[in-house]
């Protein structure tokens, strides 16, 4: 990007510098430490120059904003034409009270509703199944059936917002049940707009609500593709999602990677199942983390865009440049927060936003202050939006795009993370791909050690947490926090009694017995995951059956 003559100028005039007066400031003023790192540990110079970024091509590598690579962001104009989603993720007890909340938000200005569905739900139990028993409606909703759906979304037209679901293993069996809810509302499949995250990989790496074995897990994904391709074109079938890796403790250049590695497996299983890629990949979706460190995560976003516009281009053959746009949703990190000084927490998530909106998000979730001791309250929720709105309305980082871009540092970085993830994705390819690596330990192992590495540094103080390891107070612990009523579960186990005495039970074992024989031929099994659904058989049974026909996973112990 620079002259040879004018580089060698700049050298010059900075080791100058250097002999002069950096040595005599430091010889009087040593610097904090011997080494400065980002949060993920890659090393962080003292000053960038045009040397630093001498090896970018601008056109190549960072480009414009909504043309390929990406770097800079999806949308020509970006937040020029409108901010992204603010989508805040929420979900607890029963549907009533989900519903309630829901629409709270939505008169405080939120622009899309995100889904945090319970622990039974997430891994396909009816809240009367003996495994659910303490867990029902503590950190999401309880969803057992089409009556519980219709409840959470009453009162909200579905032809008008859009909905993320952050469910995996049983995503197919809640998709049905939004599709059937928009059906009784008027509202078609094709006008239906939001996320369902269905990212299985992942689950088996960091977060564990899985069902199925991989194999019938892949498989039920692509049926999803194959299905929303011809009928619901404007959902997005998956949220691949890096968020849960980072929680796990991995490095933001680990993150972008193992993300970027599990999308290509499912791109793979999609291809083999006989799908165009230009078919359904304009419908992938990704999900990051927004972590501390506000420059790192900034260069983290552009190189994941970067990075996958080449795997889609090159790797796949992608023709549409909808195909090579990595869209994402980020939430801010949770686990950043402290249940020390919960305040403190608003000024982390602060960071975080801007970190996602500087790096071009397309939709944001903020957590709470309060997240780290309890579900949140109200008044906690209302802050974290607030956060997002003054970002938007009050900072005038949307104002431009990717206003960072062109700083030596940040493409310096960007450059480095793309770098660092690529050496992990070769890797994983030589392991096989992304669902050979995770039966061969690579991915935990290395996230095991990152966040290892990380909670050593907490300890030695090495990393300051302010009010966790440096600055702290004697401080009553913070009261008034939201508490899930315990009869919540009572409760939803008398609605499933109502619902079985109620429904036509004949239509229901027909629905099933079908859905059997289409997953044991290897048909689509998203029709007949509808039929049942809409015949009011429960999650649990949908699963049951499924579980019946598949198994279920067990994990090894990686060490």
């Amino acid at each position: 990007m620079f002259e040879k003559e004018k580089l060698d100028q700049i050298k010059m005039s900075k080791k100058e510098w250097e002999n002069n007066e950096v040595e005599k400031t430091v010889s009087r003023f040593p610097e904090r430490k011997d080494q400065f790192t980002t949060g993920s540990g890659l090393e962080v110079n003292r000053v960038y120059t045009p040397e630093d970024v001498e090896d970018i091509d601008y056109n190549e590598e960072i480009g414009f904003p909504g043309k390929y690579p990406f770097t800079r962001g999806v949308q020509p104009t970006m937040y020029r034409g409108r901010f992204w989603t603010m989508r805040q993720y929420a979900g607890f007890a029963t549907a009533e009270e989900s519903n309630k909340r829901y629409k709270y938000l939505l008169e405080q200005g939120q622009t899309g509703l995100s889904v945090a569905f319970d622990l039974p739900t997430q891994i396909g139990y009816d809240s009367n199944h003996l495994l659910s028993q303490g867990e029902v409606g503590k950190v999401g909703v309880a969803i057992d059936s089409l009556a519980d759906m219709e409840i959470l979304f009453d009162g909200i037209p579905l032809d008008k917002v859009s909905t993320s679901m952050t469910i995996n293993a049983p995503a197919s069996v809640l998709l049905a049940m939004y599709i059937a809810v928009a059906e009784k509302q008027g509202v078609s499949e094709d006008k239906l707009r939001g996320t369902i995250q269905n990212d299985i990989l992942k689950e088996y790496i960091a977060r564990g609500t899985y069902i199925f074995p991989p194999e019938p897990s892949m498989r039920l994904i692509t049926d999803i593709f194959e299905y929303c391709s011809k009928n619901v074109p404007k959902w997005n079938t998956i949220s691949i999602s890096g968020y849960h890796i980072r929680e796990a403790g991995s490095t933001a250049a680990q993150e972008v990677a193992f993300t970027l590695a599990d999308g290509i497996a499912y791109v793979d299983a999609a291809i083999d199942a006989g799908l165009d890629v230009d078919a359904f990949a304009p419908r992938l979706s990704f999900f990051f983390n927004a972590h501390n460190d506000l420059l790192e995560e900034v260069s983290k976003f552009r190189a994941a865009r970067k990075l996958w516009a080449k795997i889609m281009k090159e790797r796949f053959k992608a023709k549409n440049p909808k195909s090579m746009r990595l869209k994402f949703h980020t939430q801010t990190a949770g686990s950043t927060l402290t249940a020390q000084q919960p305040d403190n927490n608003i000024v982390r998530v602060a960071i975080q936003t801007l970190a996602a909106v500087l790096g071009g998000t397309q939709s944001l979730h903020t957590n709470s202050r309060d997240e780290a001791l309890a579900l949140p309250t109200e008044d906690s929720v209302r802050i974290a939006l607030r956060t997002q709105q003054i970002v938007a309305h009050e900072s005038g980082v949307a104002e431009t795009i990717d206003p960072l871009a062109g700083s030596y540092y940040i493409e310096n970085l960007t450059k480095e993370i793309e770098k660092e993830a690529m050496k992990h994705i070769d890797r994983i390819d030589e392991l096989g791909g992304a669902p050979k690596a995770i039966e061969k330990g690579y991915i935990q192992k290395e996230i095991q050690d990152s966040a290892y590495n990380y909670q050593k540094e907490i300890e030695s103080k090495d990393r300051i947490v302010v009010g966790m390891n440096k600055f702290k107070v004697d401080k009553e612990p913070k009261k008034d926090l939201l508490k899930v009523d315990p009869k919540v579960g009572r409760m939803q186990e008398e609605k499933l009694k109502n619902l079985k005495e109620e429904r036509d039970n004949e239509k229901v074992k027909i629905s099933l017995n079908e859905l059997k024989k289409a997953a044991e031929e290897n048909e689509n099994t998203m029709p007949y995951i509808i039929k049942a659904v809409k015949e009011y058989a429960t999650l649990g049974e949908i699963c049951g059956v499924l579980r019946e026909v598949f198994g279920e996973y067990q994990q090894s112990v990686i060490l």
